[in-house]
C-alpha cells in the first residue's frame, strides 16, 4: 500500500442531550461525551433535542403537511455523521416522549436515517440506577429500525452531584470508565466505517453467509 495515500478524516459524532429541560444532568453528560470524543480524535457534533421541534407524530399531519422541518434538520444532522450518542433521562423506567416522538418522525423519511448507524446510549439521573431502565426501552425502536447499538451502555446514577464545576465526573473511576466506553465506541465504528476488507453485516446465526435470506432481509 502507498505510504502517500490520502488519509481518511476524522469520524463525525452527533451527540445528542435528550432533555428539554436547560439545567439538565443529561445535557452535562452529553457535553462530557462530546468532549472526551473530541479527545479520542473525533468531530463531535454536540446537540441538544429542544433544537428540533415537532408536534406530535400524527398520520394526518403528515398527509397534510408532509414532515416537519425539526424531523428534517435532525435527518441532516444523523446523515452528516458516523455514528451517533443518545444521553436520554428516564421518565417512569422508559424514554422521555419527546425523544420517542423524534425517532417516529424521522423514521418516516426515506432512505431511513438510523439504518445501519451505529449509537452508544448513555443517561444521568439522580437516582441510583441512573436512567439504566430507560435505556433498554430506547434500545428497542433504535434496534428495530437497524441501529446498531453498542452493547455497552452508561449510566450515571446520583447525577445531580455527580459533576466537578469543570464538567468532569467528580468519580474518578467512573470517569475513567465512560472515557474507555467512548475510545471503544469509536475503535467500532472506526473499523465499520475505513477498513473495506469488513462485512458490512451482522448475523443472527453462526452459519450465516452474506447471501443468506436472514442477512439479506436485515440489510434491504
Amino acid at each position: 500500500m502507498s505510504t502517500t495515500a490520502a488519509q481518511p478524516g476524522p469520524l463525525r459524532l452527533l451527540v445528542l442531550g435528550a432533555a428539554l429541560r436547560a439545567e439538565s444532568t443529561n445535557a452535562r453528560l452529553a457535553a462530557l461525551v462530546a468532549r472526551l470524543a473530541v479527545d479520542a480524535g473525533a468531530v463531535a457534533d454536540l446537540a441538544g433535542l429542544h433544537e428540533f421541534d415537532m408536534p406530535l407524530y400524527d398520520g394526518d399531519v403528515e398527509a397534510a403537511g408532509g414532515l416537519p422541518d425539526g424531523a428534517l434538520a435532525l435527518r441532516d444532522r444523523l446523515e452528516l455523521c458516523d455514528a451517533f450518542v443518545i444521553s436520554s433521562p428516564e421518565y417512569n423506567a422508559s424514554m422521555p416522549g419527546a425523544l420517542k416522538n423524534a425517532i417516529d418522525w424521522v423514521s418516516r423519511i426515506q432512505p431511513q436515517p438510523f439504518k445501519t448507524k451505529h449509537a452508544l446510549l448513555v443517561s444521568a439521573s439522580p437516582s441510583l440506577v441512573g436512567g439504566n431502565r430507560g435505556l433498554w426501552a430506547l434500545r428497542v425502536p433504535l434496534e428495530h429500525l437497524g441501529t446498531r447499538v453498542y452493547p455497552d451502555m452508561f449510566s450515571l446514577g446520583q447525577a445531580h452531584q455527580a459533576f466537578t464545576d469543570d464538567g468532569l465526573l467528580t468519580d474518578p473511576g467512573l470517569q475513567q470508565r465512560l472515557a474507555e466506553t467512548v475510545t471503544a465506541f469509536l475503535g467500532l465504528v472506526e473499523a465499520d466505517a475505513r477498513y473495506g476488507c469488513l462485512q458490512r453485516r451482522w448475523y443472527e446465526f453462526l452459519g450465516d453467509r452474506t447471501e443468506a435470506a436472514v442477512t439479506q432481509r436485515a440489510e434491504d
